[in-house]
């Protein structure tokens, strides 16, 4: 029999905000001042990595080789960009089911927590008005491995004073349904994980998962 769940770690990026089309500007501009053929295709490749692995896997369309240090130019030039864009978001931009489920973990005594890959989470929870809204924020300035690697759920659960047993995690990036699982942990997948035959349940996003159920499972 499962443990109960007594915390919910929730990605951020395609799960409680889109930010993907912002990622994927920033990503773009920077491709087209190096010469690089990048689109969206190549695009979901990047979903749950790191910005270094990401930059990885668009330099394998690149004509030339770059230094350790261009490329940490680069990436840090897509940063900027990137930064410039979510500087436009606002609490409209939380995805349709994620404040209801927010609030119903509250209601119900369940602890939230945010645990992203990205170095941006405090930008972005500030943009969208949820900066005190979790009890705990697991991310990629506090970690030294990304997805799959499990670290930032482990950290989350830690800074929750849960065990993984306890935890469920929502991802929508294949790559973080591998990390939850890796980490001993329960897996919702939405969006593009809900296809995803390893995830644990699977709703189509936050707005259709039935969390009642979840909890009672």
């Amino acid at each position: 029999m499962n443990e109960k769940i007594l915390g919910v770690i929730f990605d951020l990026d395609g799960v409680i905000v889109s930010t993907d089309n912002c990622h994927y500007l920033a990503w773009k501009r920077m491709a087209d001042e190096e010469g690089i053929a990048f689109d969206r295709t190549i695009n979901e490749r990047l979903r749950g990595v790191s910005r270094m692995e990401s930059l990885a896997i668009i330099l394998e369309k690149a004509s030339r080789q770059y230094s350790e240090e261009e490329k940490r130019a680069m990436a840090a030039r897509k940063n900027g960009y990137y930064v410039e864009l979510i500087a436009s978001l606002t609490p409209n931009d939380i995805l349709p089911g994620a404040m209801d489920t927010l609030k119903l973990l509250k209601q119900r005594g369940i602890k939230v927590a945010v645990g992203s890959s990205s170095r941006n989470t405090p930008v972005i929870l500030k943009q969208i008005g949820l900066s005190e809204f979790f009890d705990a924020v697991a991310d990629g300035n506090a970690i030294q491995n990304s997805k799959p690697d499990p670290e930032v759920f482990l950290l989350a659960a830690k800074l929750l004073n849960l065990n993984p047993s306890n935890c469920l995690v929502v991802e929508d990036a294949d790559a973080g349904v591998q990390a939850a699982l890796a980490g001993k942990m329960r897996v919702l997948g939405v969006g593009s994980a809900c296809v995803n035959p390893t995830a644990t349940f699977a709703a189509e996003n936050l707005e259709k998962a039935d969390f009642e159920s979840i909890l009672n499972a």
